[in-house]
């Protein structure tokens, strides 16, 4: 009889530590696995062209996988690759004329007219990115969102988005659509005058350099996919085909990330 406790006992113990052991394990069509860790990182450029192209897509990715998606800004066009307007302004017009015929998204008129024909411009994203690093200080998920926005204010409304004015403007706009009250002109200073701000857009900007330099990249927009540690890049038409063609890619890299692991 004591023996039989004892047993039983073991077995209870056996049996509480496999439900431990494996408590973050599902079952799926039968076969067993464990959950797999995901993140995803977006490496853009608020001024980038085809970085607009994918924003159908980002923003899938935002309404499915939420914090797991972490933006990453490139520095593409601040700093060093600041320029004149007028010495990019052909070239990035016929490049968007491209992008609007094989994606659909909008470059109208006024953007031609009042921002790339503004002789005088500047092509600097650097108070849009930092802006974007400064509503994420407040809340992750308002990059995204403010991101899109930025770019729909560029290209759509034709509004100059290298003044920080005009990006405080939209910033504001987006934290007051969350329920958060931001002053405008408070806004606009800390773009231009903020050193923490400054400093936090140029830490991440070298992250982002970083992870590309690993990965032996260097063009935007790229979706970085991270599966149990191990990255797959996610571009092209994958990005520029909406949501659809977004989840496809997701679906073929997760399937084949469970083929490898069981």
């Amino acid at each position: 009889m004591i023996d039989l406790r004892n047993n039983l006992l073991i077995l209870a113990v056996y049996i509480i530590d496999l439900l431990r052991r494996y408590s973050a394990i599902y079952t799926k069509r039968g076969a067993i696995m464990t959950k797999p860790v995901i993140t995803f990182r977006y490496l853009f450029d608020p001024f980038c062209g085809w970085c607009y192209a994918s924003a159908p897509a980002l923003a899938t990715l935002a309404d499915i996988w939420g914090e797991k998606l972490h933006m990453m800004p490139s520095g593409l066009f601040t700093n060093a690759g600041a320029c004149a307007v007028a010495a990019i302004a052909d070239h990035a017009w016929r490049n968007d004329q491209r992008i609007e015929r094989l994606t659909g998204q909008v470059f109208s008129k006024a953007y031609e007219r009042d921002v790339l024909g503004n002789s005088q411009g500047v092509f600097d994203s650097g108070n849009a990115t930092r802006a974007l690093i400064a509503l994420g200080r407040i809340n992750s998920a308002l990059e995204s969102r403010f991101l899109h926005s930025v770019q729909v204010a560029r290209y759509v409304a034709g509004r100059d988005t290298t003044l920080a004015q005009e990006v405080a403007t939209v910033a504001v706009k987006i934290a007051a659509e969350a329920g958060i009250r931001l002053d405008e002109a408070e806004f606009a200073r800390s773009l231009v005058s903020d050193a923490g701000w400054e400093t936090e857009t140029q830490k991440r900007i070298s992250s982002s350099n970083k992870l590309m330099q690993r990965l032996s990249v260097s063009g935007v927009p790229l979706l970085v996919m991270t599966v149990d540690g191990v990255d797959h890049l996610i571009h092209g038409e994958a990005l520029y085909g909406g949501a659809s063609a977004l989840n496809s890619a997701i679906d073929t890299i997760l399937s084949s990330s469970n083929a490898i692991s069981n």
